[in-house]
């Protein structure tokens, strides 16, 4: 009471200006609704008057506080000595409360099933069977299977709750039936008579009950209470009891499932109903000018309901009698075009859709349009997050493909060799390569860029939304449909804007996606994946495709893994700056080939200038010459590679054949014999694979030579099996030529540093923009548009490892004619004569001024042109300097410092 006149006081002084106090108290009966929180809260901060204290309250709170303390101090003993348990992990704390589970189930069965002596067995005598009666035998078993099950699900403790409620109500229930079953003993009759009976639990409960209401009403509810706690031990709910019962018969066999042969179908139906939404333009349809917006998950179901006919047959509704006849023969036809839409592989339109369906295009309801741009249906299970569900929003679908191998078309295996004589080759196990992660699926990531796109498209007026996307290992591509009458170049001018947006400088715009209506926006992923190459052979392997030429490249940005064959590339060229994942995809290269084929169909020539890339593949025996390093020798190892060629057409020519592979099969059947008197025995040739490290150092050295082998192999070499692989990491047009990059139709381009690169490899732009790591465009032959993908990698153990099952398997059989004596020396006249010092001055001078010039022989030697000309062809016939190349100064192949041997070896020969 003392609360209201302070308050009182108070509202006069907040309205000192008011003339009076009526006015003052009105105008606070006006304010108070509006001031609740205030006048709620203050009379929670006072608090109210404490009674006068009494002695029984004191002497409460002293044993009280008493209590407490005693119970603190014990409670930190205890945990004191159990201070190490905190840190145990869950798992073993229920594993202890199982093996003490077991424990117990091992005493009681000795006490209940064996007669234990001693004090325990008189302990089990008075507690178990004294509880439980005759049915104390049942005990352990009960004991057990909670062990049991602690220890088979530690991961489901919500439900120990119910298993305890509902086995508490099954022992009561059957142990109150055993008691009344029994005769109901009661406690005058003895214990030994309850125990005999249904112990002292069964006492409690049945003696109650058939006192009140006698036995006729007691052993019902007593049912009643069994079957209510195997309800809630089995989870079931009494309407799903008759299914449980059902699947029980099925289980045990003695019901027939009808529902099994419709299963047995429903598989096919779906994979069927994959297909055929796969062979659906990826365009969304669009509706008539009076529809609104469709939900895609219903417009889905009404596709796979068109396409299993339930919408003509039960679905959908009959049409009425009483419509005119012209509108149900629009209805048949529309119901024939649909059969025949779906016949070929193309969808329905919507009003043919419509008329299947009984619904003129008049009749349909529009919906009311969302604030945000719903997406549109597109093929495909649609990946959606529940948390945008939640929020009444419709989610952009997630339309990355899961890679399947049933699914995937390789190609068929070409006709390859097998090994000869008594030689076994085993190839490496796919054990060898690790095995990756399942890929990411859409995060909360992708729904913010999403909404950053659309903020985008609303701020500059372009009508434009977010179908759907694509997540790939490391960029995710958005797929943006454009409204009516927008010009694509809207979209690609927002390019920076978009960047600014997504907090992202590495933006590629595609406009169009190849084969679909709508403009990809490609960004990054804050958390890219790993590509390893055994997840890419080990899909190819599930495809039963054994080509020895197969090539695991990575995983697109749909999700799917690229493979492609070698021999149908037929050569590549591989470009990228350092560190964009050139070697690395290099190493993949070889790897798939040695994983995949013996070295009797596949035998490679590696060209590494740098030294050190290729060198852990020393010694494998698909190796036909050993690694060559020195430029010079990889010049003279493609013209080898020339003249191989050319001798495999002769063969082609001479027995009639157009490709390897049909050669090599007919000399395995015998149809191809050599002819009569020569000695030569017909061999299957293996294909060979060439592949450069660094073209840049091969054309430095030797680019007139190397560029017309090159060409030549390019040219010519497909159809003999011979395929090139070119790398480097400088694509400038003195590297890569214009008859280079005509003659090698697959181009593999990593990330580049500047658009003059990406043009030279790709005859594009797009390489610029890469991010590195991996992060490449795969244009093969025949294909359009590049497609970007992350390049698989292998670590060096898993190289080391296939590389060294390779030769424990096999030794290298070299060729000696590869590098060694395959350079055609100038025919000229080796008798020197007088021109012996004439020879080895102008070997002195070429050498220590390193220019190899005949007009600077004319000029310091003081000869005429046909003696300089003839003392340069002398030097080259003994490797001084290297051929003529025009009006160009030929180059020194001799050091300065060893210039001494030079002259000792031009007198030895002319002495000799």
């Amino acid at each position: 009471m003392a609360s209201r006149p302070s308050a009182a006081k108070k509202q006069p002084a907040r309205k000192a200006a008011a003339p009076s106090k009526a006015p003052a108290k009105k105008a606070a009966a006006k304010k108070a609704p509006a001031k609740k929180a205030p006048a709620r809260r203050a009379p929670a901060k006072k608090a109210a008057p404490k009674p006068a204290p009494s002695p029984t309250g004191g002497v409460y709170r002293l044993v009280r506080a008493l209590w407490l303390g005693l119970a603190h101090a014990v409670g930190a003993v205890f945990r004191g000595i159990g201070q190490g348990a905190r840190n145990l992990d869950p798992a073993h704390r229920k594993d202890g409360v199982a093996l003490l589970l077991l424990g117990l189930t091992l005493i009681v069965a000795a006490g209940t099933w064996a007669d234990l002596k001693g004090p325990v067995g008189d302990l089990v005598e008075i507690l178990v069977t004294g509880a439980f009666g005759r049915l104390d035998l049942l005990v352990p078993l009960l004991l057990g299977g909670m062990a049991v099950r602690l220890i088979r699900h530690p991961e489901r403790p919500e439900a120990n709750g119910r298993i305890v409620i509902g086995l508490s109500a099954l022992v009561v229930g059957v142990l109150g039936q055993v008691h009344i079953a029994c005769g109901s003993p009661a406690r005058g009759a003895g214990m030994q008579a309850i125990r005999d009976a249904g112990g002292l639990i069964g006492w409690g409960a049945a003696t109650p009950l058939s006192f009140m209401m006698t036995d006729v009403l007691a052993v019902p509810l007593l049912v009643l209470l069994t079957v209510f706690g195997l309800l809630v031990v089995t989870a079931t709910p009494v309407n799903a009891v008759p299914q449980r019962l059902r699947a029980l018969g099925v289980r045990l066999g003695l019901l027939h499932d009808p529902e099994a042969e419709a299963g047995a179908f429903t598989d096919d139906d779906e994979r069927y109903e994959e297909q055929w939404r796969e062979a659906l333009p990826e365009r969304p349809r669009r509706r008539g000018p009076g529809a609104g917006p469709r939900d895609p998950d219903s417009a889905e179901q009404e596709a796979l309901d068109r396409r299993r006919g339930r919408s003509r047959r039960s679905a959908a509704p009959q049409p009425d009698p009483a419509r005119p006849l012209d509108a149900v023969d629009v209805a048949a036809a529309a119901a024939a075009a649909l059969d025949g839409a779906v016949l070929h592989g193309m969808p329905p339109s919507p009003l043919v859709a419509d008329l299947t369906q009984g619904v003129s295009p008049g009749d349909r309801e529009p919906t009311t349009p969302t604030p945000v741009p719903a997406a549109r249906p597109q093929p495909g299970k649609l990946r959606q997050d529940p948390s945008r569900q939640e929020s009444g929003r419709t989610p952009v679908p997630d339309l990355t493909k899961s890679p399947r191998p049933q699914e995937r078309e390789l190609p068929p295996r070409a006709e390859q060799l097998q090994l000869s004589g008594d030689i076994t080759y085993a190839l490496p196990s796919l054990d060898l390569l690790t095995r990756g992660g399942p890929g990411k699926a859409r995060s909360a990531a992708n729904d913010a860029v999403v909404d950053s796109l659309t903020t985008v498209f609303t701020e500059f007026k372009v009508d434009a939304r977010v179908t759907g996307f694509t997540r790939g290992p490391t960029v995710t591509r958005y797929e943006v449909e454009l409204g009516p009458a927008v010009k694509v170049e809207r979209i690609t001018a927002l390019t920076k804007n978009i960047a600014y947006a997504v907090a992202s400088p590495d933006v590629r715009i595609i406009s169009p996606i190849p084969g679909k209506s709508a403009v990809g926006i490609e960004i990054p992923n804050t958390d890219r994946e790993m590509v390893n190459l055994g997840d890419v052979l080990r899909l190819a392997e599930s495809a039963e495709d054994d080509d020895p030429m197969l090539v695991a490249f990575g995983k697109d940005v749909e999700g799917g893994y690229v493979m492609h064959s070698l021999a149908k590339m037929p050569h590549m060229l591989v470009a990228g700056a350092t560190g964009s994942g050139k070697s690395s995809c290099i190493n993949c290269l070889i790897t798939s080939v040695m994983m995949r084929a013996t070295p009797e169909d596949v035998r490679m020539i590696l060209v590494d200038p740098k030294r050190v890339e290729l060198t852990a593949y020393e010694g494998i025996p698909h190796l036909i010459t050993p690694i060559i390093t020195n430029p010079k020798r990889a010049a003279e190892a493609l013209q080898w590679v020339v003249r191989e060629m050319d001798l495999r057409y002769d063969d082609l020519a001479a027995y009639g054949y157009r490709h390897i592979d049909d050669f090599n099969r007919a000399v395995r059947e015998g149809k191809v014999t050599p002819p009569e008197g020569s000695e030569r025995e017909l061999q299957p040739y293996p294909y060979l694979l060439v592949i450069v490290d660094e073209l840049a150092d091969l054309m430095m050295v030797a680019p007139r030579d190397v560029e017309d082998a090159i060409v030549r192999i390019t040219q010519l070499a497909r159809a003999a099996g011979i395929h090139l692989v070119l790398a480097t990491q400088r694509p400038s047009v003195d590297v890569v030529t214009g008859l280079i990059k005509a003659n090698v139709p697959s181009r593999l381009a990593f990330a580049t540093s500047s658009l003059a690169d990406s043009r030279v490899i790709l005859d594009q732009a797009g390489a610029e923009k890469l991010i590195g790591k991996g992060d490449g465009l795969f244009l093969p032959m025949g294909a359009n548009k590049p497609t970007r993908m992350q390049g698989a990698f292998v670590t060096e153990e898993e190289v080391a490892a296939v590389v060294q099952h390779c030769k424990d398997q096999m030794t290298p059989v070299f060729r000696d004619d590869v590098v060694v004596g395959t350079k055609q020396k100038k025919e000229i006249d080796e008798d020197i004569g007088d021109d012996l010092d004439l020879l080895c001055q102008a070997a002195e001078l070429v050498v220590s001024t390193q220019f190899g010039s005949t007009s600077m022989l004319q000029r310091k030697l003081r000869v005429g042109f046909a003696k300089a000309g003839r003392l340069m062809d002398l030097m080259e016939s003994r490797s001084i300097v290297g051929p003529s190349e025009g009006s160009k100064a030929r180059d020194v192949l001799v050091k300065p410092d060893e210039l001494e041997g030079v002259l000792a070896v031009i007198r030895g020969e002319s002495e000799g």
